[in-house]
């Protein structure tokens, strides 16, 4: 299992999604390639942007399917970040679903 404290990344406000998409391909990934669970701590974070959240989760999404999901736990969210994560999560799935049926 992999724990990322992200205020060490990002103090109070995640906003660089530079800094989210280098956690996804850095920290992240590499634990959900091999079946890992990754453990993002939000402890400390008053709010993030969307494009830091879709920078840092969306591209596993697509890569790995929803079910990827199940090996991301998401600690210590306030209920804005919260927010935001089911808003980036609507829109990939959404994007995914709309892939698939244009491909028919």
């Amino acid at each position: 299992m992999k724990i990322i404290d992200l205020h060490t990344f990002t103090g109070d406000f995640a906003e660089n999604k530079d800094v989210a998409r280098s956690l996804r391909l850095e920290e992240i990934e590499p634990y959900l390639k091999v079946g890992d669970t990754v453990n993002i701590n939000f402890q400390g974070i008053t709010s993030a942007t969307q494009s830091f959240i879709h920078a840092l989760i969306s591209q596993s999404i697509r890569d790995f399917g929803i079910e990827v999901l199940d090996n991301i736990n998401f600690k210590n969210c306030n209920d804005q970040v919260k927010t935001i994560i089911e808003i980036v999560v609507e829109y990939v799935q959404d994007g995914i679903f709309t892939d698939e049926g244009s491909e028919e």
